[in-house]
């Protein structure tokens, strides 16, 4: 488990413990930007969401279950949230970082805009075993697209997207 997780499991986290840096990208509730935590100065990825948007969407029951679901998937190849906070209008996701971006973007930038054989059936074999892993927990994920996977600091996918 990552230090980052044990040191601060039961920390209460507020905006002001984190230097936000760039957006990483946007969803549909928000935004999710590149973040160093003040005090350990380890680098996430802080998704924030609006929390007007998930009531007009009537989502937040949603938010909340799938929140607690990710907390328990613990597996090398999804993407890990260490924690999260709210305030009054925001709910925060503090999220592990992946250094290499989307799967889809690294995609479009191969030859032919496809990987090597041997290239495509390593991360196959990485979604297949995280998948397995939530199926093992009963939980399912309903949106799997290169864009909600992943690749961390050492090449390895990571499946996102489990949450709204």
């Amino acid at each position: 488990m990552p230090l980052f997780y044990l040191l601060y499991l039961n920390k209460v986290w507020k905006l002001s413990d984190f230097d936000i840096g760039k957006p990483l990208g946007k969803g549909k509730f928000g935004s999710v930007y590149l973040a160093r935590e003040k005090g350990s100065l380890i680098v996430v990825a802080l998704k924030i969401l609006f929390k007007s948007q998930l009531i007009n969407a009537q989502v937040e029951l949603q938010l909340v279950r799938e929140i607690e679901i990710q907390c328990h998937l613990n597996h090398p190849n999804i993407l890990k949230l260490y924690n999260y906070f709210v305030d009054d209008k925001k709910v925060y996701l503090i999220l592990e970082y992946c250094l290499n971006g989307e799967l889809y973007k690294v995609l479009q930038n191969q030859n032919d805009s496809r990987f090597s054989e041997k290239q495509s059936a390593i991360y196959i074999f990485q979604v297949a075993d995280a998948l397995n892993h939530c199926h093992s927990k009963d939980v399912i994920h309903r949106d799997i697209k290169p864009e909600n996977i992943l690749i961390g600091a050492d090449g390895e996918l990571k499946l996102a997207g489990i949450i709204v």
